[in-house]
């Protein structure tokens, strides 16, 4: 089966892809391109997935370059291939080859492009990330290759919607904290429960930040099976485990 591949018109020219599900290797729970190693997915399967999004890209698959995600607000400068996987959530470079590749099943993978300084970035941007500054802190490493974050674009890639993402008072209270008026992500749900706008909520960051131009591509991970893996909707079916989607972009 050919690729998924969705591309979004601010990152263009440069080589890049939100990868749907489609064209994998991968069977059962993880049927399709499951590019995550740290399911429980086969190793060799996972590899040849992965090997497939490279070719995509037009790297060997040691310059598709990824971190070990942990929901941290850490970002790293990358100049080729790792020798070890650092521990981070988002990646920067102005390396022409390199492919900054991030993982996701329900969160923001965000790709960031300054055309004219040649600097690109991609991010892993969860609740957590995002509250704690990931996205600000990609728009700074990418300053500190040369980039201007009025001439960079950003776009958030497929993520799960605030139809699909319910939580409870706890997660409120945790950015009513950082700031009042991030009550304008939530609307309410049944009994004490409430809807979070995750994609909202990282625009709002991108663009406080000062950023040229953001946008998401309107995508539910959540809502559509056939093209996505979701972590949640994965919990709510009691499976096992659930695949991991990749979001690349490169110079």
């Amino acid at each position: 089966m050919t690729l998924e591949i969705l591309t979004a018109e601010p990152l263009a020219p440069l080589r890049h892809g939100f990868f749907t599900r489609k064209g994998g290797a991968s069977s059962g729970i993880f049927s399709g391109l499951n590019c995550g190693n740290g399911s429980s997915d086969q190793t060799d399967i996972v590899s040849i997935n992965r090997h497939r999004v490279a070719d995509a890209m037009g790297v060997s698959s040691d310059y598709l370059v990824g971190v070990h995600q942990a929901h941290t607000a850490d970002v790293i400068t990358v100049t080729g291939p790792l020798d070890e996987i650092p521990r981070a959530d988002a990646m920067v470079s102005a390396t022409p080859g390199v492919a900054l590749a991030v993982l996701t099943a329900d969160c923001q993978p965000v790709l960031f492009a300054d055309h004219e300084a040649g600097v690109i970035g991609a991010a892993h941007a969860g609740w957590r990330g995002a509250l704690d500054g990931v996205l600000e802190a990609t728009l700074d490493a990418m300053e500190s290759l040369g980039a201007n974050r009025e001439d960079i674009n950003a776009v958030i890639g497929p993520s799960i919607s605030q139809r699909a993402y319910e939580v409870g008072p706890e997660f409120l209270d945790d950015f009513m904290a950082e700031d009042p008026q991030n009550s304008r992500f939530f609307a309410g749900g049944e009994g004490d429960r409430m809807m979070f706008d995750l994609p909202a909520y990282g625009l709002h960051r991108l663009r406080s930040a000062g950023i040229g131009h953001a946008e998401w591509t309107r995508h539910c991970t959540y809502s559509d099976a056939d093209r996505f893996y979701s972590y949640r909707r994965s919990t709510h079916r009691s499976e096992a485990d659930y695949g991991r989607l990749i979001s690349v972009i490169r110079l």
